[in-house]
C-alpha cells in the first residue's frame, strides 16, 4: 500500500512539473529546463520504485 502511494505521488509531482514546463516555456526557458529535469527525475524515480518491487 505505501509503495503504491509513493509511486502515485511521484507521478503526480511529475505531472505538475510538466505543467510548469508548459507554462514557463515561452517566458523563462532556463526555469522551464530546470522544471523539465525535475519532472524527469520524478518520473524516473516512480518507474524505478515501481519496478524494484
Amino acid at each position: 500500500m505505501g509503495k503504491d502511494v509513493a509511486v502515485i505521488g511521484l507521478i503526480a509531482l511529475a505531472g505538475i512539473l510538466i505543467g510548469g514546463v508548459y507554462t514557463t516555456w515561452k517566458t523563462a526557458k532556463v526555469m522551464a529546463g530546470i522544471l523539465l529535469v525535475l519532472a524527469l527525475l520524478a518520473a524516473g524515480g516512480a518507474i524505478a520504485w515501481y519496478v524494484s518491487g
